[in-house]
């Protein structure tokens, strides 16, 4: 029974690195998805309770990867303004998460993304354009969403699109605004007990993963077209709200 298990939890493990590369992948092709794709395999592993903790480290690294590989590309005004009112809403809502009731937030969140397909369309035939005081808004909104749930990417890649980036701007901005906010969101499970070192450890491992899966991205990246990069916008925000809709129904 007891090798049963170990050979369960290696097999597990290997699934956690095939997956998170290319989780990693398609974060760094579109901004977002990697968390929806990896949470299964990682509650198959390491269990529903450790599973957001660990993907929440995972994240910081997978984060750090993109800042890294579009560096030069980043608009840090609009990082500042989003990340400085995100990171501490952030901190509240992991707070909240626990005592806040999971399957109504899933049901709004999943309508929310798969309704902003024809909604971010809409915006960009009226060119309508996000500057950095509604940044800034929609930064501490979306913050405190991040800090409830698991992965609020589908919300922050409109927002970074309608504040006028695409390509490696809009990846690398991101990216790096995400990396802020999944540090106080860290830093808040450190304090509540829910990070303990193994986590730590395991959340890194994730993060390795998905920074491999990133550097394998970028390439794909140059040679996308505007019109290609936002139908891949398009189809992740589909995907990832009947992934939001189907958890809640579970």
């Amino acid at each position: 029974m007891f090798e049963g298990l170990v050979a369960g939890h290696a097999w597990g493990m290997v699934m956690v690195a095939l997956v998170g590369t290319a989780a990693g992948a398609v974060s760094g092709v579109v901004g977002t998805g990697s968390s929806m794709m990896l949470l299964p395999v990682l509650v198959y592993t390491y269990g529903p309770k450790q599973a957001v903790p660990i993907m929440a480290v995972a994240a910081i690294v997978g984060n750090v990867s993109k800042v890294l590989a579009w560096w030069r590309e980043i608009d840090w005004r609009a990082v500042l303004a989003y990340s400085l009112p995100g990171a501490p809403a952030a901190a509240l809502g992991a707070r909240t998460l626990w005592s806040l009731p999971a399957t109504a937030v899933d049901i709004a969140l999943g309508t929310f993304f798969i309704a902003m397909v024809p909604v971010r369309h809409w915006l960009r035939r009226r060119q309508f354009r996000l500057g950095a005081w509604q940044m800034a808004i929609v930064g501490a909104v979306i913050g405190f969403l991040t800090g409830i749930v698991l992965s609020t990417g589908p919300l922050s890649v409109p927002a970074f699109a309608a504040y006028g980036l695409s390509g490696g701007a809009f990846l690398g901005s991101e990216a790096a605004s995400s990396m802020l906010i999944y540090v106080a969101k860290v830093l808040m499970f450190s304090g509540l007990g829910a990070l303990p070192p193994q986590a730590w450890a395991n959340g890194l491992i994730v993060g390795m993963a998905l920074m491999a899966g990133t550097l394998l991205g970028k390439r794909f990246v140059l040679g996308l077209s505007p019109q290609v990069f936002q139908r891949l916008l398009d189809t992740m925000l589909v995907v990832s709200g009947g992934v939001m809709l189907s958890a809640a129904w579970r």
